[in-house]
């Protein structure tokens, strides 16, 4: 985030835009660290939320990237 003074003594805020930490079809290991509101399993990198259905909180799960949007990815377990 840069802040940059404009006419009138009032900032104006340029968002940066902060590249996904996972490719899609990328394969890794994880712990679901709580519940998300429709029952999907929910962990958090560097502020994008991974969502895995039929995960449970405190499971360890290798899981598979399917889907990236704007601030949600979907996963699939793999085992």
């Amino acid at each position: 985030m840069v802040h940059r003074r404009v006419r009138g003594g009032k900032f104006k805020i340029k968002y940066e835009e902060k590249p996904c930490p996972v490719e899609l079809d990328q394969e890794i290991d994880v712990t679901i660290i709580d519940l998300a509101p429709n029952g999907d399993g929910r962990l958090i990198i560097r502020g994008y939320n991974i969502l895995v259905p039929k995960a449970k909180p405190r499971d360890y799960v290798k899981i598979k990237i399917t889907n990236i949007d704007d601030k949600n990815v979907t996963g699939q377990i793999i085992s």
